[in-house]
């Protein structure tokens, strides 16, 4: 727990330009599980956290900010990834290393160019 109280991220929003194609990407490209939608808004549940999706007018879509997604095997999510039509920027690449630890990621984007990507940590970071 930080200084200030705070705990776990409960919540991330994006906004996107159309919510059915956004909508389509995170839950059957991506393969995360919708909770509840109403106009204009859709809310997903990834691992305990909560995505809304927010199609508002006159709201900013994409690169705005970055969401990093834990994943066990990078390669295997990866190709898994890239079968369901996710065309990633870059193939997973180490982004840190020491003696006992690695960092892994792989960068692509959702329709609206918001940036994503996926990450794998192997052994202890000190």
């Amino acid at each position: 727990m930080s200084k200030a109280g705070l705990g776990q991220i409960g919540q991330v929003a994006l906004h996107v330009s159309d919510i059915e194609r956004s909508t389509n990407f995170y839950g059957d490209t991506l393969g995360m599980t919708k909770i509840f939608d109403a106009p204009n808004i859709a809310f997903f549940d990834n691992g305990g956290i909560r995505l809304m999706l927010s199609a508002g007018e006159g709201e900013p879509s994409g690169e705005s900010s970055v969401i990093y997604y834990k994943v066990a095997d990078i390669d295997e999510s990866y190709s898994d990834l890239s079968e369901s039509g996710v065309e990633f920027q870059d193939s997973p690449h180490v982004i840190h290393a020491s003696d006992d630890y690695e960092l892994k990621m792989a960068f692509f984007k959702d329709p609206d160019g918001n940036q994503l990507a996926i990450m794998s940590e192997t052994g202890e970071l000190s």
